[in-house]
């Protein structure tokens, strides 16, 4: 392609909200965390590795019986709660700004697992309900 020479309508991704294909045998519950797979496809939060955080699932989407990306989900970037983990891997206010791991589809950690777990997101803040969780899957691959 070669440089411009008049003016371009550029398009332009507003927003958070985001849609993509969901994994083969998948089950994401409206609310739950929402990973993306080494194949780009999306599955729900889980103790796995090789998963990136994306965000929150805004609607179910059951793929259980189907192939990867036969449905497709909603989930929006940003900053959610979430539940926190317990004794050793809770999450505190000295770890505001860090990396958060994957439990399950509600649930974050303060490690990794010893490399069980992928990153979530990050820790946005706490209060006595849970997590607050930024979803950035850029940073997230960083993390």
């Amino acid at each position: 392609m070669t440089a411009l020479t008049q003016d371009r309508n550029t398009a332009a991704a507003l927003g958070d909200m985001r849609e993509g294909g969901v994994a083969a045998s998948t089950l994401i519950y409206a609310g739950a965390i929402v990973m993306r797979d080494a194949a780009g496809f999306l599955v729900e939060g889980q103790t796995a590795a090789g998963l990136y955080g994306v965000g929150r699932a805004e609607k179910r989407a059951d793929n259980a019986a189907g192939a990867d990306g036969d449905i497709s989900v909603k989930y929006r970037a940003g900053t959610f709660r979430f539940a926190n983990s317990a004794a050793a891997d809770e999450i505190t206010i000295a770890d505001i700004g860090a990396p958060c791991f994957a439990v399950d589809d509600q649930t974050v950690a303060k490690t990794d697992g010893t490399g069980t777990r992928s990153p979530a997101g990050f820790v946005d803040h706490l209060d006595d309900l849970g997590v607050w969780v930024r979803f950035d899957e850029a940073m997230a691959r960083l993390a």
